[in-house]
């Protein structure tokens, strides 16, 4: 009896009576420090929503202070329990904690953005079987919904994502008016994107999913603005997680046929997975014909872009009948529309830091080129860079016309996917073009700097371009001391060709409505000086506080250029 009972407890052995040795095992240190990482990062934004709810929602304020309660519970816990088992079942219940404070959060905050109301407005049009795309809808705006201006001196009011989110939003219609329902969609995909990869992961790192997808903050705030976005990152959680295995001997299988379908719905629901979608594809070429050769490499490649691509058609098929020419400007909408330039790369520098460019187009081809030699240098050196496939893509964007954050951030819980289950190892006999010129390190290097050249050419010409538009404002007409309803503004055209302006005036980042153009020239000619009378958008123009600085802005579409000049505006009286 003595030695059965020492036969139970004896680590690492296992009998018909006892509990696997890595259920007996205490947990690992950085599990309890993963666990608690992310039970810490529920704390973030939570106070605000609290403060919110207990005025005039008491049952979300209370479910809240539970999720408090729960918060300091799991962290004592995640320190002192002694079995790995113990500590997997903390994991669920951070989790449900995070699940419960995002829910509180949407039933707080439903109202949406812009990209919520358009997507709901879709969705409206689509029941009552009118055009999707190309229909302006600018009754949507203002009131506090954010507006694109673009170069032309308007504004974009169509929709211009893929079809998916508004057709999964239909059903939702009945929830209420706004964008409630787009945001209870996006809110959904987000929990469903969390569970899946908290699922789908190995059990220690569980937690890091809540973390990445629900903690901090910022994820559920991007649900609660209703991006379509955060649909295409959940349909892409189980295409990214062990990726490098999809095909694996020459097999796709019904798990590896319904991740291509996912790939595809994904591509359907928002434009961002078109970007990483080549990087997964030709990493999983160059992975399976390691194994197998280049023939039956490319078959499974063909076998997962046919199965991708049929579940894309089908989702766009009805658009596709309905509005062929609209539904195709539509989706290309973020790539042709000439939106002014907006975010935190390197367009900053001619937004800024510089009084602008007359070579704002080159930003964008810069963009282009770094995506291009970025999947080139993922081909050539998929032993080394395959582990980065979910991060690569969105490097092009910090040199886009608009690089926002938005486009990073919206897609790290697909890094964390692969950190996990995608490491070097899965790449260690994936096939490399095999050139002499490669084999040496001074000639990698070589060709890694000739293939980034051109996009960082292109972004140092966009960005040490010249304002083409000099601006000088010559006077003011006040309707207090602190609101001006007039301005007068002397343009000189540095420029070669005939320039349309138009104007604005900010106050901080981002760009403020345009100005109406009361007389001046519509096209002012090369070499010329002309004065133009502007009025406020909304009549009037409050000025900020002393210190603030105020920018004059003029941009032109043809060429696409931005000229700015500060403005020192004294107060009337």
């Amino acid at each position: 009896m003595q030695l059965a009972d020492q036969q139970l407890v004896t680590p690492g052995r296992r009998t018909q009576w006892s509990a696997p040795a890595t259920i007996q095992e205490p947990p690992a240190q950085w599990h309890r420090v993963l666990t608690l990482l992310a039970d810490i990062s529920l704390f973030i934004g939570t106070r605000a929503i609290w403060t919110q709810a207990a005025s005039h929602r008491l049952v979300v304020a209370a479910a809240i202070s539970v999720c408090y309660a729960s918060i300091l519970v799991c962290g004592v816990l995640a320190l002192v329990v002694r079995r790995a088992r113990s500590l997997a079942r903390l994991d669920l219940c951070v989790l449900v904690t995070a699940v419960t404070l995002t829910l509180c959060a949407w039933a707080m905050n439903h109202a949406g953005s812009d990209e919520a109301i358009l997507t709901t407005q879709a969705a409206r049009e689509l029941v009552a079987g009118h055009p999707v795309y190309g229909q302006p809808w600018p009754w949507l705006f203002g009131h506090g919904v954010a507006l694109t201006p673009t170069v032309t001196g308007g504004y974009d009011f169509t929709y211009g994502y893929p079809p998916l989110a508004p057709l999964l939003t239909a059903p939702l219609l009945w929830l209420g008016h706004g964008g409630m329902p787009a945001t209870a969609l996006s809110t959904a995909a987000l929990v469903a994107g969390a569970v899946a990869l908290w699922r789908m992961l190995p059990t220690p790192w569980r937690s890091a999913a809540t973390m990445a997808y629900l903690g901090f903050g910022f994820l559920p705030s991007y649900g609660r603005l209703g991006y379509p976005a955060i649909v295409a990152l959940a349909l892409l959680v189980p295409v990214v997680v062990r990726w490098p295995r999809i095909g694996r001997g020459g097999r796709l299988g019904a798990g590896g046929l319904a991740r291509a379908a996912c790939l595809g719905a994904a591509c359907a629901a928002q434009q961002l997975p078109w970007f990483v979608a080549p990087f997964l594809l030709a990493g999983i070429y160059a992975v399976r014909r390691g194994e197998l050769g280049q023939r039956a490499a490319a078959l499974v490649v063909a076998r997962i872009a046919r199965a991708a691509g049929v579940v894309w058609l089908l989702i766009n098929t009805y658009f596709i009948v309905s509005e062929p020419g609209t539904w195709i400007r539509g989706i290309a909408l973020p790539l042709t529309q000439g939106a002014v330039i907006h975010g935190q790369g390197v367009v900053g520098i001619s937004l800024y830091f510089t009084d602008g460019s007359d070579r704002l187009d080159w930003y964008a081809h810069a963009s282009m080129l770094l995506a291009a030699g970025l999947l080139a240098l993922f081909v050539l050196f998929v032993r080394r860079l395959g582990p980065a496939a979910t991060v690569l893509p969105w490097c092009a964007f910090f040199l886009a016309t608009r690089s926002q954050d938005g486009y990073y951030l919206m897609m790290t819980p697909l890094w964390l996917a692969a950190a996990v289950t995608a490491p070097a190892s899965e790449f260690a006999t994936a096939w490399q073009p095999r050139l002499r010129l490669l084999s040496r390190r001074p000639a990698r290097i070589a060709a890694a700097a000739l293939l980034l050249t051109p996009a960082l050419v292109s972004a140092v010409w966009a960005a040490t371009g010249s304002p083409p538009l000099g601006m000088r404002v010559t006077s003011a007409r006040w309707a207090t001391p602190t609101a001006l309803t007039r301005m007068d503004v002397e343009v000189r055209n540095t420029g070669a060709a005939a320039l349309t302006p138009h104007f604005t005036l900010t106050t901080g980042q981002g760009m403020n409505q345009y100005w109406t153009v009361v007389r001046g020239p519509a096209a002012l000619p090369a070499h010329t000086t002309a004065r133009y009378e502007l009025r406020p958008p909304a009549g009037r123009f409050a000025l900020p506080r002393p210190g603030v600085r105020i920018r004059l802005r003029a941009f032109t579409a043809v060429p696409q250029t931005l000229s700015s000049a500060d403005v020192r505006l004294p107060r009337s009286g």
